[in-house]
């Protein structure tokens, strides 16, 4: 698979006699945003898994710019603009919003003001980028699930990110709380020519946001198109959208 910067190749992931991933590929361009979709069990999260580093696949490769990265950690590939939200909330409670996303840089090390300054500028730009620039002094374990959302992807993007993985990021959003999720992970991806990749169940989030979607269904993947190809699709409705 050429001009991707990330890819999965024939990918599959075994869990005893069950197999929750068999031969899945997909590749993510840079500035793209593209939607996984599919019934739970599907595989999506096993997946997510894989590409982050957090399981190895038991056949296929994961490549990043061509490179196989099948065996690296997570943590080189956080280090190599890889980062991922998880669908249970995962900032720090007891720090604030803006203390969470200079943690994400501090990875990088150094000392100084000028550092210092720099890192919290890029703090102030990301947090206002997700229209939460208000929030930069709560404590992360005081606010609403809606903009603790918000806050997780922001610290995501808190160091510049080459592939963000997204699972579930609408969970527990209200309707204008989506509205601005969809526009920020569309700056982002222009923005910082990051690749998106996001797990949500809210299919008419995903169609609407995705220029392209990607469907699981038991482990395989059984269509991938535009949204409106994907909404045509006869498999896809009887196995996941319906009639």
């Amino acid at each position: 698979m050429t001009g991707y910067v990330l890819t999965a190749e024939a990918v599959g992931v075994r869990f005893g006699g069950v197999r929750a991933l068999d031969g899945v590929s997909l590749g993510l361009r840079a500035g793209e945003v593209c939607g996984l979709i599919g019934p739970n069990g599907a595989g999506k999260t096993t997946l997510f898994d894989v590409l982050s580093g957090i399981r190895r696949p038991d056949a296929g490769s994961v490549r990043l710019d061509g490179a196989d990265i099948t065996r690296r950690s997570p943590v080189w590939r956080a280090r190599h603009g890889m980062r991922r939200t998880f669908q249970r909330q995962q900032l720090f409670g007891q720090l604030s919003v803006t203390d969470n996303l200079l943690v994400a840089q501090e990875w990088r090390g150094g000392r100084g003001r000028a550092l210092t300054r720099k890192r919290r500028e890029r703090a102030a730009t990301v947090l206002a980028d997700c229209g939460i620039e208000a929030l930069a002094h709560t404590y992360a374990g005081a606010l609403p699930v809606g903009r603790a959302r918000m806050a997780e992807l922001a610290r995501a993007a808190a160091d510049p990110p080459r592939v963000l993985l997204l699972d579930e990021p609408a969970s527990g959003m209200s309707a204008p709380e989506r509205a601005q999720l969809a526009t920020v992970v569309r700056n982002l991806a222009v923005r910082e020519g990051c690749a998106v990749l996001l797990v949500e169940h809210n299919v008419a989030f995903v169609m609407e946001l995705c220029t392209r979607v990607v469907v699981l269904d038991l482990g395989t993947v059984l269509a991938e198109g535009t949204p409106a190809q994907v909404r045509a699709n006869s498999a896809v409705r009887e196995a996941y959208l319906g009639r």
